[in-house]
């Protein structure tokens, strides 16, 4: 029986069609979305490691699959879950103790001359700053269950990723509505982006956190680790960073008469700790992908409260990705604006051969 729709109804009919179910699988999926992007960062990290075992020696993909999970669970999800629940512990520790805080920041007051907020403002700021953790950083006080399932996702879709790397990569080519070269910047992008903002980063953050902690601990700072841990975490923002840990612990050290030891917090962390972060970075610029302070930042600041932690990543990523669409629209544009220039001048030939031919 012939069909009451015409081929271009169809047709629109079809991607509607698409576009409503897509919509239903991104809205259940959008719990779960971390655990994509998660597996995504993670393929782009660990795909040299997989190209030299599995490709160029021939390994089993399998294998090689299970093994760069088994080793991106033991190094790098548990250590960060371990640092992250100390990191939320002790948060929601202040912000039930918010005494310790008030006597800091009195003694912060007493030495600058200036009041800096009320008590009930740093009450409050501690509580939002305990729930505000909580959220962006991963919990298993936010389900078990969740957890468990967002990291077997990533896991699962990580594995597959490998396994069939190449039916994967030609989806994309496939069904990215890109051109070639734009699907290479887009790619090298992806790996810049990840390369800076997890590798690159993450080491950088290591090492101005381990000094922090180190450098607290040396000058009799309480609670030292866990500052140090903080400082890992805030490394992460440009500029910012671990400034907002050491800079008030020299201040607090200097209010309590310890003027020795408050000057040499502030002297190690602005001359050491600071300049390690800048060197580092120009070492690794070049190696792990250069990306402009200012898309970190912006980057961050628009990622974390929509991505949660992997907001450190997307957020920089969306950006680049934003900018480099922006010149590929430029680079298109000026192609079709040369090409009608061309169309019009070989117009203008034809029309002045015409009139020669009849004048002829």
């Amino acid at each position: 029986m012939a069909t009451i729709y015409t081929p271009q109804q169809q047709r629109v009919l079809l991607i509607t069609s698409l576009l409503v179910i897509a919509g239903f699988i991104i809205v259940g999926l959008s719990s779960y979305i971390s655990a994509f992007f998660g597996a995504g960062i993670l393929y782009v990290v660990f795909r040299p490691w997989f190209a030299t075992l599995a490709l160029k020696h021939n390994w089993n993909r399998p294998l090689v699959a299970s093994l760069l999970i088994l080793f991106a669970l033991v190094v790098i999800i548990l250590p960060f879950l371990t640092l992250s629940l100390l990191l939320i512990g002790r948060i929601q520790y202040y912000s039930q103790h918010t005494d310790e805080i008030l006597n800091l920041v009195k003694k912060a007051e007493d030495l600058t001359g200036y009041q800096i907020t009320s008590p009930q403002n740093i009450k409050a700021l501690s509580q939002q700053a305990a729930g505000y953790a909580s959220k962006l950083l991963p919990s298993l006080a936010g389900g078990t269950l969740d957890f468990i399932v967002i990291l077997g996702l990533m896991f699962f879709t990580m594995y597959f990723m490998f396994v069939q790397q190449e039916d994967f990569q030609k989806g994309l080519q496939k069904y990215l509505p890109f051109k070639r070269d734009t699907q290479r910047e887009l790619g090298e992008s992806l790996k810049n982006n990840v390369n800076a903002n997890v590798i690159g980063q993450a080491l950088v953050s290591f090492v101005q956190g381990v000094l922090t902690g180190l450098t607290l601990w040396i000058f009799g700072v309480p609670d030292a680790p866990f500052w140090g841990v903080v400082g890992f975490f805030l490394a992460f923002i440009p500029i910012l960073g671990t400034p907002l840990v050491w800079a008030p612990a020299g201040l607090i050290k200097l209010s309590q008469g310890d003027t020795g030891q408050g000057i040499g917090i502030l002297l190690v962390g602005a001359i050491v700790i600071i300049n390690i972060d800048n060197l580092l970075r120009i070492m690794l610029a070049k190696r792990m992908g250069d990306i402009h302070p200012l898309i970190t930042l912006t980057g961050i600041v628009l990622g974390v409260p929509i991505f949660g932690i992997l907001g450190l990543v997307i957020g920089p990523l969306l950006l680049s990705y934003f900018i480099v669409l922006i010149r590929v629209f430029e680079r298109e544009n000026k192609k079709q604006q040369e090409e009608v220039a061309r169309d019009d001048e070989r117009v203008e030939e034809k029309a002045q051969k015409g009139e020669r031919a009849k004048t002829g």
